[in-house]
């Protein structure tokens, strides 16, 4: 602890540090729930712990505001929890280990989750605060953005009073977010038949390596490596050309992000491990080409087991699942003709896990466009299908519509201009946020999104600007004063 106690704005980073004492995964938001609301009612605040552990937290105007609209403050309280594979770190228990670098806030090894615990932060600084003008505030703090929204889904829109809603989920200082993708979950299960594995075979694991990763909405666009579509053609290569049954095929842990890297053992004929080690190797060569100027450090490696495991996928089965794994889509599908630079539709192939009845292939797909979306969802349903597999669909999130007539955006760009000298940058963004799913539970919400400058989030690399902190904390500040 004390590892930003000298950092500027004091009390956003003394209650971002406490934050990152918490674990807080998706899913595990009880202990980080608790601690809000106990800090809420410590300060004699009207606070609300809904079923779906949502926090709302309400501060009275202060004087000369009082007939102000009510201010939605908003964030999430789950982070994702990526780590590099030499990082020994428990997200249950741990909690993350802080450091700073020049500008920048890092976690060791692991995650930051200043997405979005920089909204908490900024939240609880404002509802400490005795000196600092704002309208009637509510702070929101919801659950499970990261997989699925649930929490949003769950919120009693009744709760809340707030016309103008603050969303501080943003990731790049100067631009203001005013609308965003839809999404949804996709799960293609492929049960798996298994055999005895014969014996004199032998067992190569394959790895995939390197790669950056990244937010599957936010940076798809980057064109990074997909540890798992890379696995995918390696596998299918080697199905052409060697005979090999299947044991495993792992990589990535959330399908809201890009996976780094990927596993999978296969069980062969002594006879055909040169042939698996060159082509290997043709394709790290392959790799490394066509990722050069973005993912130039993946590498493809084969390593030989001495356990040799009791079971493996039949012949049909490492068929298909290699099937699956090279056709399921992947990447942008659609960039947007009304916004230039904007994906307009992707999906993401975030995990492919191996257990002991099936084979899961775990999908993030989003668009603005809710026809695009269902597309890319029926297409791979449709290879599902053709390939003997179930598809389940889930979490389905609305996109946020551009308001024209929205009072909070003009304002917003009329405060970043008296503040810095600059004219704000008014977007729309392929990630998902809750916005749309606010907007369908409390009517009339005008909406708009910000924060400070933070990269390759979703990743053990991501990072807190220090000074784009503070400088989005003051125009949070100028922004509550301007709304009377």
């Amino acid at each position: 602890m004390n590892i930003l106690k000298d950092l500027q704005p004091n009390d956003v980073f003394k209650y971002f540090e406490e934050i990152s004492q918490i674990p807080r995964g998706s899913g595990d938001e009880k202990r980080i729930s608790d601690y809000l609301a106990k800090f809420g009612k410590d300060l004699g605040l009207e606070t609300i712990q809904d079923e779906a552990l949502n926090i709302i937290i309400k501060k009275p105007a202060t004087k000369g505001y009082e007939n102000a609209p009510t201010v939605i403050l908003q964030g999430h309280m789950d982070m994702v929890c990526e780590k590099n594979i030499d990082t020994v770190h428990d997200f249950t228990k741990d909690p993350l280990e802080l450091k700073v670098d020049g500008d920048f806030i890092y976690a060791n090894g692991t995650t930051l989750g200043a997405d979005n615990g920089i909204a908490i932060a900024y939240g609880m600084a404002i509802l400490a605060s005795n000196d600092i003008p704002h309208p009637n505030l509510e702070l929101l703090v919801t659950t499970d953005e990261e997989t699925g929204m649930s929490g949003a889904m769950a919120l009693n829109g009744e709760h809340l009073d707030g016309k103008i809603l603050l969303n501080l989920d943003s990731e790049e200082e100067g631009f203001f977010l005013v609308s965003c993708a839809g999404g949804v979950r996709t799960n293609v299960s492929l049960d798996i038949k298994w055999e005895e594995t014969k014996e004199n075979l032998r067992a190569l694991e394959i790895s995939l390596r390197n790669l950056k990763g990244g937010h599957s909405g936010m940076e798809i666009n980057k064109e990074r490596g997909n540890s798992n579509k890379l696995m995918g053609r390696v596998l299918n290569a080697l199905l052409e050309n060697v005979d090999f049954s299947l044991a495993y095929i792992n990589g990535g842990s959330k399908d809201n992000a890009i996976p780094r890297e990927c596993d999978a053992l296969i069980v062969l004929e002594e006879s055909n491990i040169e042939k698996v080690i060159e082509i290997c190797k043709e394709f790290d060569l392959m790799f490394k080409n066509e990722l050069e100027a973005n993912d130039k450090d993946v590498t493809v490696k084969v390593c030989e087991t001495l356990e040799i495991p009791n079971e493996v996928f039949s012949k049909d089965s490492t068929y298909k699942a290699i099937k699956i794994l090279n056709l399921i889509p992947n990447g942008v599908d659609t960039m947007s003709m009304a916004i230039k630079d904007l994906v307009q539709s992707s999906t993401n192939l975030g995990v492919v896990e191996t257990n002991n009845k099936s084979i899961i292939f775990k999908n993030a797909t989003r668009s603005s466009v809710g026809t695009l979306k269902e597309k890319i969802v029926k297409q791979t349903s449709d290879i599902a299908e053709v390939l003997g597999a179930k598809c389940e669909i889930a979490a389905p999130y609305p996109e946020w519509q551009y308001n024209p007539k929205s009072k909070i955006r003009e304002l917003c760009k009329k405060v970043y201009k008296d503040v810095t000298g600059e004219d704000a940058k008014i977007i729309a963004i392929h990630a998902g946020l809750e916005c749309g799913l606010l907007g369908e539970k409390i009517k009339d919400l005008d909406m708009i999104s910000f924060g400070p400058n933070m990269f390759d989030v979703h990743t053990p690399n991501e990072h807190l600007s220090i000074s784009s902190t503070m400088n989005v904390w003051k125009l949070l500040l100028e922004i509550l004063k301007e709304i009377k």
